[in-house]
């Protein structure tokens, strides 16, 4: 028991005493008297019980408001303290996310002591509502859904606005690659109409990415049979000749790309000049990309467009946790054997964030010398 809690225990039984003493007064004037007295002295019996009833009320309500303030400092000391456990969201098996958050996890765990599992999910758009809702701890994002989601637009528009979510740090580019097989007379995205294609999961990045790119096409979802598959569906479907096209966002080489290529030649339908253009001036959070050719065994480069995967971290992580894992990951990528690890880099690693950063992460790249302006 608190020195807080003891004494307020004690005041507690002196009132009680106080109240008892002056009954026993009043009581004893009483006793003898008449009628009068008697009806005077049945009141005085309510109002006592009921003064007893109001110092116990406001005694237990003391206590449980001084329970309540204990709860709330642990709750708080609770938060400070160094997690154990930690999971990251990624993506598809067959992406990038999962393969390369699954080396990310490894750092963290190797170099704060904090034992982080790297967990498949649908991307970006739920990764961010699940590390909202207190599902996980820290999600790969693309940058234009994380700014989405801060919004409360596009696939935010009914969940409304993410407010519980910064940033960790930008990654490297993802390159929306819109992949057939060489012998389709898929040439343009205008060649996409009244065919099956793949636009990702819903809720993914490659959904939201899928309409925006068919928006300056003057198309919607309605103008293709759209499919909802995730990245090994799409080029399973691909190769049994099940769809006709599907919208793949993710770093190149893209490994379930990369096994449909062994087995069948593709091709990845180019975005116009004048349509990057107008994509990048709507959504700035594009950039203008090429996928080189060699890549999936390409003859020539393709013109496409690129947002960035950045890491998103739940705000409830303690400063100094945020901290360590941010020095951990950067400190440390020339150990990611991934294709994707050479774009992970320091001097890039606050590009194209449109949210506000982990207090945690913000001190880190103060002290490494990056510019959070």
């Amino acid at each position: 028991m608190s020195v807080h809690s003891y004494f307020g225990k004690i005041l507690r039984q002196s009132q009680i005493i106080l109240f008892r003493k002056r009954f026993v007064i009043v009581y004893q004037i009483l006793k003898g008297g008449n009628g009068m007295k008697k009806k005077f002295f049945a009141l005085l019996s309510v109002v006592f019980a009921l003064s007893l009833f109001l110092v116990a009320c406001g005694g237990g309500s003391e206590s449980s408001g001084g329970n309540s303030g204990g709860s709330n400092e642990g709750e708080k000391s609770k938060t400070e303290e160094k997690p154990k456990f930690l999971s990251m969201l990624t993506g598809g098996t067959s992406g990038t996310y999962y393969p390369l958050g699954g080396e990310i996890a490894k750092i963290i765990t190797d170099k704060t002591g904090i034992q982080t599992d790297a967990v498949s999910s649908n991307a970006s758009a739920d990764n961010v509502i699940a590390l909202s809702e207190g599902n996980a701890e820290i999600a790969f994002v693309q940058t234009d859904v994380m700014a989405a989601a801060v919004e409360g637009i596009n696939a935010f528009e009914k969940t409304g606005k993410v407010t519980n979510v910064l940033a960790l740090g930008s990654l490297y580019p993802e390159t929306i690659q819109i992949v057939t097989l060489a012998k389709s007379n898929i040439n343009s995205v205008e060649d996409l109409k009244g065919k099956k294609v793949s636009v990702g999961a819903p809720g993914s990045g490659t959904y939201i990415n899928a309409q925006q790119i068919l928006e300056v096409h003057g198309m919607t979802m309605d103008d293709i049979d759209a499919q909802n598959l995730d990245f090994a569906e799409s080029t399973g479907g691909l190769q049994d000749g099940n769809i006709d096209a599907a919208f793949i966002t993710a770093g190149t080489p893209t490994g379930a790309v990369e096994g449909l290529s062994a087995t069948n030649p593709v091709k990845i339908v180019p975005i116009a000049q004048d349509k990057v253009d107008a994509l990048v001036k709507k959504y700035p959070y594009y950039a203008e990309d090429t996928i080189a050719s060699g890549t999936y065994g390409l003859k020539e480069d393709v013109n496409t467009v690129a947002v960035l995967a950045m890491l998103a971290v739940v705000d409830s992580v303690p400063e100094d946790t945020v901290y360590e894992i941010t020095k951990a990951i950067y400190e440390n990528t020339g150990s990611i054997t991934h294709a994707k690890g050479k774009y992970i880099k320091l001097e890039n690693a606050l590009k194209g964030i449109g949210i506000d950063l982990h207090p945690g992460a913000e001190k880190y790249f103060k002290e490494a010398g990056v510019s959070t302006e």
